[in-house]
């Protein structure tokens, strides 16, 4: 099984970037509700078929020297089909970056199948796309999604306070594997 290690924000900076999220699976009719929608974050990692235990030890080791930290949003990033992805851009500097260059880094010498290359990935949050939506939005509702969202200037910083691990399905109660506070 794939498990994705994520940041999560802090209450106001969730806030901020769920309004544009809204805004975007509203209008495109991509979910039945706002319950719906897909949590917010940015993925650190992918881990496939870890041992859960071994994993818990080493991310625990890895993130006892984090405390909550900022992160600058960049404008908009967009992922073309097959993914028709709408993103805030993170900038691929600071803290958020290290983490996730560190945690690559340390898992991969301990035998932990993740990523390979992790320079060419674009560190990011998934504001809307056909992932867990109740529909696939055509290319011209994609591409129009995608400048209304360019449109836009979001040049900010948010707070990220936690780390999770997740398993990869979209049910809040049964996603979450283990929570690490910062």
């Amino acid at each position: 099984m794939i498990y994705y290690l994520v940041a999560l924000f802090d209450s106001v900076s969730y806030k901020y970037v769920e309004l544009l999220q809204k805004t975007l699976c509203e209008k495109y009719n991509l979910y039945r509700s706002e319950t719906d929608l897909p949590m917010l974050h940015i993925t650190l990692e992918v881990i496939t078929n870890p041992n859960l235990c071994d994993l818990d030890i080493s991310l625990k080791n890895i993130l006892t020297n984090y405390t909550k930290f900022q992160v600058e949003l960049n404008g908009v990033i967009c992922f073309d089909s097959p993914f028709k992805s709408v993103n805030l851009n993170i900038n691929n500097k600071g803290t958020i970056y290290e983490l996730s260059k560190h945690v690559n880094s340390v898992l991969n010498s301990q035998g932990f199948n993740v990523r390979e290359q992790i320079e060419n990935w674009n560190l990011h949050i998934s504001l809307a796309n056909t992932t867990f939506a109740d529909r696939e939005w055509s290319n011209s509702e994609y591409l129009s999604a995608c400048k209304l969202a360019k449109d836009e200037e979001f040049l900010k910083t948010i707070t990220i306070h936690s780390v999770e691990l997740w398993k990869p399905i979209n049910d809040n109660k049964e996603m979450v594997v283990k929570k690490y506070t910062l």
